[in-house]
């Protein structure tokens, strides 16, 4: 289950200390000799002086990322696309028009090393590890950002193309004041002056203006201390800015499988990524630099599921539910905010309407508020 928001028109909304960027509106105009009418949501208009017919045409596909592993979470065969559905509100089940992989599709990933915990042991490695990523996992149409949770918040250098060079620059200069600590660090430990919660939302509001696949790999244990923020808060403001989170714990006699199984109680930070469209996986110092590819990889395997915006939504928060016919898969879909159809051009007498049919239906289940 994930959330799919509709917002009015332009509307900016407030994320506590942060604004929320403008929703994008995929609009785009053309310029036509005949008279020609689309048929999904499609308007003429004479232009001014010329006489010419001017054919608006306002996008209404959605577009959502969708993680599909087997009922073990493991990776599992191509699925027809014929057997995806999308289901508002618990509305009726209405069939998915394209579905693909995600494949190739330029990522925007920011990468965040928490060393207030066990993963601190997985730093040293780190370095190589992430430079590794490129170019076979990580390609140059790609941008990571990364940071590290350390007695200060450290950033390195902003949305940076991902070649082997600069990813090993990022992981250094965000590992710096880890490293210069040195032996200091197994003395006392210093405050974390950015608790997780708030880290993963800053984040996520970094990341919900850019293009690209949005991502987040956090590599911790998952333990807040003291965030303003509470662990629902990130796990909405990630549905609505399509920024899937996943995670990494460092689990020192983790056997060599690719996916976290059997974990012993699901925490915070299991929801939060799972209700965003990611997952947890654990690694150690032997297998981290397998477990990195294997992350992309599940990445670049989602599915690409496309609709229609549905006809009959309203502005607010939605229930959006993937599911895929004869399946027990462990299916996780990122969520989105798409603007609502304009009420003016809606109510325009030479806008021509789709069809309630080719589009889903929203239902009347109300959304239910997940406890903080």
């Amino acid at each position: 289950m994930a959330e799919f928001w509709h917002t009015a028109g332009m509307m900016q909304q407030s994320f506590f200390a942060w604004c929320w960027k403008n929703i994008y509106r995929l609009v785009f105009a053309c310029l036509l000799g005949t008279g020609m009418v689309d048929g999904s949501g499609g308007r003429l208009m004479a232009a001014q002086d010329q006489g010419i017919p001017t054919l608006h045409v306002y996008a209404n596909t959605v577009q959502i990322p969708v993680l599909v592993l087997g009922s073990r979470r493991q990776t599992i065969g191509p699925i027809a696309s014929s057997r995806f559905s999308v289901t508002f509100d618990g509305g009726p089940p209405f069939k998915a028009s394209h579905v693909r992989v995600e494949g190739d599709d330029p990522i925007s990933l920011a990468i965040l090393l928490d060393t207030s915990g066990p993963e601190e042991e997985l730093m040293p490695q780190l370095k190589r590890a992430i430079a590794a990523l490129a170019p076979t996992s990580l390609r140059p149409q790609d941008h990571v950002t990364v940071y590290a949770l350390d007695c200060n918040f450290t950033r390195s250098t902003v949305d940076s193309p991902a070649t082997p060079e600069r990813l090993k620059l990022q992981v250094a200069g965000a590992l710096k004041p880890w490293t210069d600590r040195g032996e200091d660090r197994h003395g006392t430990k210093c405050k974390q002056e950015v608790p997780l919660w708030d880290a993963l939302a800053f984040l996520t509001d970094q990341l919900s203006g850019v293009p690209g696949r949005r991502v987040i790999l956090a590599i911790t244990d998952g333990s807040d201390k003291g965030s303003t923020h509470r662990w629902n808060d990130v796990r909405v403001f990630a549905q609505s800015s399509g920024v899937a989170i996943f995670g990494m714990n460092y689990v020192p006699n983790d056997p060599m499988h690719v996916f976290s199984q059997g974990r012993d109680s699901v925490s915070a930070f299991d929801s939060i990524c799972e209700l965003s469209g990611g997952m947890v996986l654990t690694v150690n110092r032997a297998s981290v630099e397998k477990k990195l590819p294997q992350f992309v990889s599940l990445v670049r395997g989602r599915y690409i599921v496309e609709f229609p915006r549905p006809y009959n939504s309203t502005q607010g928060r939605h229930e959006l539910t993937v599911t895929i016919d004869k399946s027990n898969a462990f299916i996780r879909p990122t969520g989105i905010s798409v603007p609502i159809a304009d009420a003016k051009v809606m109510g325009d007498p030479t806008t021509v309407h789709t069809d309630p049919s080719l589009a889903p239906e929203v239902g009347s289940r109300h959304l239910l508020t997940t406890p903080q």
